[in-house]
C-alpha cells in the first residue's frame, strides 16, 4: 500500500505562521544552545560516567537458575515509562506488513505469525513486551525461525524494518538456559568493581557494525533484550576509552557489539579477548562495511581469536545486496544450511516516506534549507551533507538563524559525537547535521524529516547511500518526508533517482521529466541499485536464476504460522522448544506452538 502526496502531507505537522521547532513536548522550537566543540575536545579521555558502554545493564550477585529476578528500577531505566511504551498514535504499519518476502536456499523457512509462535522463552517474550513490540515485522517473521533452525542467514531488508531485533531475539533466545554451560568462567559482575582483577572475555555472540553510533545503538537494544537472561552485553568501538572497555570486558562478556577496528585490536590481544567459545557472528549493515577498505580487518575477524571452525553460525544483515556482499556470502556461508531472505525490493525504502526533489542553485541552498525547515512544524530533522566543512558551515548558519541544532562528522571526538546524539535524541537539539557515514544506521524515534542538502554522488554510494539516508525517517510504522536538493552537478544520479521515485509512485518534478525511462524501461520498475547488481548472479527467484544457496531457490513465500503447512521441504519433526536441540542448531519445528502462551505486545523499535 502506498500513500498519496496529499495523504502523506496531511499526516505530517502543518506549517505554522512563523518558524517553530521541538521542545520537550514537540510543540515549538526550543532556544538554541551553543556547543563549544573546542572545549569538549580539550576535556581529554572520556570519563567512566560519560562513556556509553558504562550504561546500566542487568547484573546479578547471587546464584540463580537460568533466569534472574526482576529489577523494577532497572526496568524503568531500560524500557521507560510503562504508560508510554504503547503509544501507537500516528503509526501505520500497513506499508511494512504488506511488502513481498522472498527466500532462497536449500531449506525452507515457514514464517511465524506472532512472537508467541516463535518458540521463545517466557522471559524473552516478557522482554519483547517490555520493549513495546506488538507483532513481528516481515524480516523477523522469517529470521526468528531460520536462526532457531540453526541456519546461516543473509537478510536483506528495508531500513527501519526491525533488523536488529530480528537477529538479537532468536540468538539470545537460543542461548538462554545454556549460558552456564557455554559461557566462560567469570567473576560475580555485581560485586567486581572496575579496575579490579578481571577475566579474559570469551563472548558467545559478536555483532560487527560499521560505526560507533550504530554500535552504541545495538548495545542499547541488547541491554533490553538481555535483561534477566544471564547473558552480559558489552560494547567496544574506536574513539571510546580503551581502558574502560577492557575493564568492562574483564567483568565477563557474552554478547559483544564492536566496530571492526576495535574488534581487531582486541583479537590481537589474547589476554583481553578470545573467540574460542563463539557461536554467532553477525555483520550488521554489512554492505556499508564492504564499501570501505577493510578487507584485511575482515580476514582477522573471520579467522582470528582462536575461533573453532564449524561451531559458528554467520548472519549478514543489510539494506542492499551488492556484489561484494554476494561474494562474501558465497565464500563463508554454507550453501546447504543457509537461507537468504529478501524483504521488499532490494535497496528500497517503504512507501511511508514522501520523497520530494527540489531544484536549487548552489548559491541558494542555505536560504532554501531555512525555508524547508520552516515549512513544517517543529520535528526531528536530519540534514545530510557530503563534507565535514559543509556540516560545520550549516551548524553555524542554522544556529545564527535561531534553530537548535548540532552536527556530527568523523573529525569530531567520540565525546562530541555522543554528546550530539544525546542532544538529538532528547530533543535538546532536534536538528542534526551529519555526513552520510557518520550517521550510518542511526535509529532515532520520530525523525519526521530528512533533508539531502547534498545528494550523494555516484562515486560515493550513489542510490544506495540515498536509500540509507532517507531510511532514517518513516521507520517502524511512522510517516516521514525526505527532501533532496538537486543541482546541475547531480545529473549523474538523476535517472536512477527518477526510477526510485516512480517505483514508489512519487511525483516526478518537471525538471526531472527528461530522465524518465521510456519504452521497455517502463515495463518493470522493480529497479535494483545499478552499482553492480546482477539479478541472475544474485539468484533472486522471482527475477529468475538459481541462488547461491542451492537449486531450490524459492519464489514468493507467505502464509501460515511457523509449524503449519510446509512451504517446500520443511524438514523433519525434531523439537520446537525455546532451547532447540544441542549447542547450536535447534531441531526443525513441530506443528504445535510452544506451551507458553504469554502474549507479547508492543510496537515500534
Amino acid at each position: 500500500m502506498s500513500f498519496s502526496v496529499g495523504e502523506m502531507e496531511a499526516a505530517l505537522p502543518a506549517a505554522s505562521e512563523k518558524p517553530v521547532a521541538l521542545d520537550a513536548e514537540g510543540k515549538e522550537w526550543s532556544k538554541p544552545e551553543e556547543y563549544n566543540y573546542e572545549e569538549l575536545a580539550q576535556q581529554g579521555p572520556i570519563e567512566n560516567s560519560n562513556w556509553e558502554g558504562n550504561a546500566a545493564i542487568y547484573e546479578w550477585d547471587e546464584e540463580y537458575g537460568e533466569v534472574g529476578p526482576q529489577h523494577p528500577e532497572l526496568e524503568l531505566m531500560l524500557f521507560g515509562d510503562p504508560a508510554t511504551r504503547r503509544d501507537h498514535s500516528g503509526l501505520d504499519f500497513t506499508a511494512i506488513s504488506e511488502v513481498e518476502v522472498h527466500q532462497e536456499g536449500g531449506i525452507r523457512v515457514n514464517p511465524i505469525a506472532s512472537y508467541k509462535d516463535g518458540g521463545l522463552h517466557p522471559v524473552m517474550l516478557e522482554n519483547i513486551d517490555l520493549c513495546g513490540y506488538d507483532a513481528p515485522t516481515p524480516i523477523q517473521k522469517y529470521t526468528i525461525p531460520a536462526i532457531h533452525k540453526g541456519l546461516d542467514v543473509v537478510a536483506v531488508a528495508q531500513t527501519g524494518s526491525g533488523k536488529t531485533a530480528a537477529y538479537l531475539v532468536p540468538i539470545l533466545n537460543k542461548l538462554m538456559g545454556k549460558a552456564k554451560k557455554l559461557a566462560a568462567p567469570r567473576p560475580n559482575p555485581a560485586s567486581v568493581q572496575l579496575g579490579e582483577a578481571s577475566v579474559r572475555a570469551e563472548p558467545l555472540v559478536v555483532v560487527v557494525c560499521p560505526t560507533r553510533e550504530l554500535a552504541i545503538q545495538i548495545f542499547n537494544e541488547a541491554r533490553k533484550l538481555c535483561y534477566r537472561t544471564m547473558l552480559r552485553p558489552c560494547v567496544a568501538y574506536g574513539g571510546g576509552p580503551i581502558r574502560d572497555q577492557i575493564q568492562q570486558l574483564g567483568k565477563g562478556c557474552d554478547v559483544l557489539i564492536a566496530s571492526p577496528g576495535r574488534l581487531c585490536d582486541f583479537i590481537q590481544r589474547p589476554d583481553v579477548l578470545s573467540l574460542r567459545r563463539l557461536r554467532y557472528m553477525v555483520f550488521d549493515e554489512a554492505d556499508e562495511m564492504l564499501h570501505d577498505d577493510w578487507r584485511e580487518e575482515f580476514d582477522v575477524i573471520m579467522t582470528g581469536g582462536e575461533q573453532q571452525e564449524g561451531n559458528i553460525k554467520y548472519m549478514l544483515f543489510s539494506a542492499t545486496f551488492p556484489k561484494a556482499l554476494r561474494d562474501l556470502a558465497k565464500e563463508h556461508l554454507s550453501a546447504s544450511s543457509s537461507v537468504r531472505i529478501s524483504v521488499g525490493r532490494i535497496g528500497s525504502t517503504h512507501s511511508n516516506i514522501l520523497r520530494r526533489v527540489i531544484e536549487v542553485a548552489p548559491f541558494d541552498k542555505k536560504p532554501k534549507l531555512k525555508e524547508q525547515i520552516e515549512s513544517l512544524a517543529a520535528c526531528r530533522t536530519i540534514i545530510f551533507v557530503n563534507s565535514k566543512r559543509t556540516a560545520d558551515e550549516l551548524d553555524d548558519y542554522l544556529f545564527n538563524m535561531g534553530f537548535p541544532c548540532t552536527s556530527m562528522h568523523s573529525d569530531r571526538t567520540q565525546l562530541e559525537r555522543e554528546a550530539s546524539m544525546r542532544a538529538f535524541r532528547a530533543g535538546k537539539a532536534p536538528i542534526l547535521i551529519a555526513t552520510g557515514i557518520s550517521a550510518r544506521g542511526i535509529d532515532v524515534k520520530n525523525v519526521k524529516h530528512v533533508i539531502n542538502y547534498d545528494l550523494p554522488s555516484m562515486e560515493h554510494g550513489g542510490i544506495e547511500e540515498y536509500t540509507h539516508r532517507i531510511g532514517r525517517t518513516g521507520r517502524m510504522g511512522q510517516r516521514g518526508i525526505a527532501t533532496s536538493f538537486y543541482t546541475e552537478r547531480d545529473e549523474p544520479i538523476a535517472s536512477v533517482l527518477v526510477r526510485t521515485l516512480m517505483e514508489t509512485k512519487q511525483d516526478i518534478p518537471e525538471f526531472l521529466e527528461p530522465f524518465k525511462p521510456t519504452g521497455k524501461g517502463l515495463e518493470n520498475l522493480k529497479f535494483e541499485t545499478e552499482s553492480d547488481f546482477d539479478p541472475e548472479e544474485a539468484g533472486i527467484a522471482h527475477l529468475g536464476g538459481g541462488g547461491w544457496g542451492g537449486d531450490d531457490a524459492g519464489g514468493n513465500t507467505g502464509g501460515g504460522g511457523w509449524g503449519g503447512d510446509a512451504v517446500g521441504d520443511a524438514g523433519g519433526d525434531a523439537g520446537g522448544g525455546w532451547g532447540g536441540g544441542g549447542d547450536d542448531a535447534g531441531g526443525n519445528q513441530t506443528a504445535e506452538a510452544p506451551a507458553w502462551g504469554a502474549a507479547a505486545g508492543g510496537d515500534g523499535w
